[in-house]
């Protein structure tokens, strides 16, 4: 007779993410071992095995459950009302607010991302491309020059992402500045140049 599921299996599932997420970011995928994890969720190796195959699929899950929040998002956004520039301020704001919310997944998927086995490792660089395409349709639409098929398209797309995907190291919440307001920042500066790029 096959084992029951217990009923909080998904959110014993979800915390032992969560640990991964935040052991990943401090030691490495290939500096903490399933011991370390074990200890910091103050269970067993053999539990860990309960939720997941192996190492690699909790680090799976740290980076998918990430990049897919991240691209719900956008599409919710880009599926609304609201002229280009709405959009794109809009995502930029909701990004930041899951890079501050998800620091610890945010900085595995930036850091660890070749230590996942390659087909897993194309399902999450294939939601990253859907993120990078979204942003830079947003970006054609505010900036005609800067749309395909200008060479400039992708590496516009590129600049944007990397202004903003790094906030997680610097970013304090509970600092002097609100994080919004630095999102609004961010908005300010890139669209604005945007606006006037040639």
């Amino acid at each position: 007779m096959a084992r029951t599921q217990a009923r909080d299996f998904e959110e014993r599932r979800t915390r032992i993410v969560e640990r991964a997420a935040e052991l990943y970011a401090s030691r490495g995928f290939l500096g903490a071992s399933l011991s370390d994890l074990a200890d910091a969720c103050s269970t067993s190796k053999s539990l860990i095995y309960h939720y997941f195959a192996s190492k690699e699929d909790i680090l799976f899950e740290v980076m998918h459950g990430h990049v897919s929040a991240l691209l719900e998002a956008a599409e919710r956004i880009v599926g609304g009302g609201g002229t280009a520039r709405d959009k794109l301020n809009a995502i930029t704001l909701a990004f930041i607010a899951l890079y501050v919310g998800a620091a610890a997944r945010h900085k595995v998927l930036l850091n660890e991302l070749n230590n996942l086995p390659p087909d897993r490792r194309a399902d999450v660089v294939s939601i990253q491309r859907k993120l990078i395409a979204i942003v830079e349709k947003l970006i054609g639409e505010i900036a005609p020059s800067l749309g395909r098929p200008s060479p400039l398209a992708r590496p516009a797309a590129m600049l944007y992402f990397g202004m903003i995907n790094w906030t997680h190291t610097w970013l304090d919440p509970g600092g002097r500045v609100e994080p919004e307001r630095i999102a609004a920042l961010a908005v300010e500066i890139f669209l604005d140049g945007v606006a006037t790029a040639k």
